[in-house]
């Protein structure tokens, strides 16, 4: 029996979108909106938080990737503190994934605002760092009840960003193939979140200020948030455990691992292999994969993020208690060899 479940969500798409975020709080019947924003996007947080006017009654700006434990209990003390009533996450996954961590425990709806491509937004999936383990989980409370996608946020992302944060996006779409809650509904949505990711991040890297491929890559991202209902698998879990004990950068050890982690998986889901293949207009998907890699400039290799091969060995043995059996589950040893080969790098031979 196949059961698919989606939270219920509304979801902005278009230039200018952004200036609907007030609505959207109101919608929600919220007076009370805690902000959740890097530094990074001061500028962009400002002209939100003087949009909501005095609806907006703070602004955490310290976030930090994988979530740890102490900025997580620090917002959610705050929201408590300040009696709010919604956030507003502005931002990658570091702004939504803290705006998670404290509608887990307070139960406060999210309106996120994405400005890169992880497709985090749209999961119910979260996860907290502490003593060097990331623990994720899942729970309806900490999906965002709106989703902001407003294209022109994305034109001054730099093009190692671009291309970190869109093969973020890809790795949803591609788990997701063989994800344990996998879908007709999924598979749709991942292929054609892989074809728009591929065509508009290509343009998006070539020419950032071309309206077309920034629309084309977040409208891939928007797919991967809902691609990634089916849960993910072998990648998914070996980024949490790397990203949560090395301290890595979320996107970029996204990108670098893929590639490895679904070559070793395909012989395991040859279907899936043959669809992404077509998606990727390449004859091998995995070939595709390491090309797109290469093309984008996107990390290719674990070594280029600060790992060694005894942190691939670590790695391997901190993970392989817990890895997913679909669609092959790889013992110690392929685990270590599957990373090893991660940090030498690059290529698929």
């Amino acid at each position: 029996m196949l059961v698919h479940e989606s939270p219920a969500r509304r979801v902005l798409f278009g230039a200018g979108s952004v200036a609907a975020v007030p609505e959207e709080v109101e919608r929600l019947g919220a007076t009370r909106v805690l902000l959740v924003g890097s530094g990074s996007q001061a500028a962009l947080v400002a002209r939100i938080r003087d949009d909501l006017g005095a609806r907006a009654v703070a602004t955490i700006d310290r976030v930090r990737v994988h979530v740890p434990v102490e900025l997580a209990e620090a917002a959610r003390a705050q929201a408590r503190s300040l009696e709010a009533d919604c956030l507003v996450s502005i931002g990658g996954v570091s702004a939504v994934g803290l705006a998670k961590a404290v509608a887990l425990t307070e139960g406060l709806p999210i309106v996120a605002v994405p400005t890169t491509y992880a497709g985090s937004e749209l999961t119910e999936v979260w996860g907290i760092t502490e003593e060097g383990r990331k623990r994720t989980g899942r729970d309806p409370l900490v999906a965002p009840r709106a989703v902001v996608y407003d294209p022109e946020l994305t034109y001054s992302l730099p093009a190692p960003v671009t291309a970190a944060s869109g093969m973020n996006a890809l790795a949803h779409c591609v788990e997701a193939l063989w994800g344990p809650r996998a879908a007709p509904v999924t598979d749709a949505c991942a292929l054609e979140g892989i074809r728009r990711l591929v065509a508009g991040l290509r343009g998006a890297v070539a020419r950032p200020l071309d309206a077309d491929a920034r629309a084309s890559a977040l409208a891939g991202a928007w797919l991967a948030g809902e691609a990634f209902a089916a849960g993910g698998a072998l990648h998914h879990t070996l980024c949490h455990v790397l990203g949560g004990r090395f301290d890595l950068p979320h996107a970029e050890l996204h990108a670098a691992l893929l590639p490895y982690a679904a070559r070793f998986l395909m012989p395991g889901a040859p279907e899936a292999g043959r669809r992404l293949a077509e998606a990727f207009g390449a004859d091998d998907p995995i070939a595709g994969l390491f090309a797109l890699q290469a093309e984008l400039g996107a990390p290719r290799s674990l070594a280029e993020l600060g790992l060694t091969p005894d942190d691939a060995r670590t790695g391997a043995e901190l993970a392989v208690a817990n890895l997913p059996e679909r669609p092959r589950r790889p013992t110690l040893q392929e685990l270590e060899r599957l990373l090893e080969d991660a940090v030498e790098g690059p290529g698929p031979g």
